[in-house]
């Protein structure tokens, strides 16, 4: 069970690293592994300034991610408008959105009884 949380782990670390890459925003993580009945362990939430900045945290996280792991997004969807663009990696889903469309779907919210880590920013 380890390699499976070392693994976990180093794919979450690439994601961070594409992220901050990219200046994204208030980085979020939510485990969702005690809560039951849900799709994945965890969610990885950033949000950007515009449809043009949330597509290059997109894109760097994707690029950052295979190139420390060897992973690739098993789907990607929304990078045609950026406003929310969610990557999946099975145990781990990523989810960049714009600022407005973040604070409208409010993901914390609704995960508020998952274990939440806010992530400093990077200089």
């Amino acid at each position: 069970m380890t390699g499976k949380k070392e693994e976990t782990d180093k794919t979450i670390e690439a994601i961070l690293e594409g992220i901050n890459r990219i200046k994204g925003k208030e980085i979020t993580i939510i485990d969702l592994n005690t809560i039951h009945h849900t799709e994945c362990g965890y969610f990885v939430i950033c949000h950007g300034n515009s449809n043009t900045q949330v597509n290059a945290i997109s894109q760097s996280v994707e690029e950052v991610v295979e190139k420390h792991t060897g992973e690739k997004a098993w789907h990607r969807d929304g990078y045609k408008n950026a406003i929310w663009i969610l990557i999946d990696y099975g145990e781990i889903m990523v989810h960049v959105f714009q600022k407005d469309a973040r604070e409208f779907y409010n993901l914390e919210g609704l995960w508020a009884d998952a274990k939440i880590t806010k992530i400093e920013a990077e200089n």
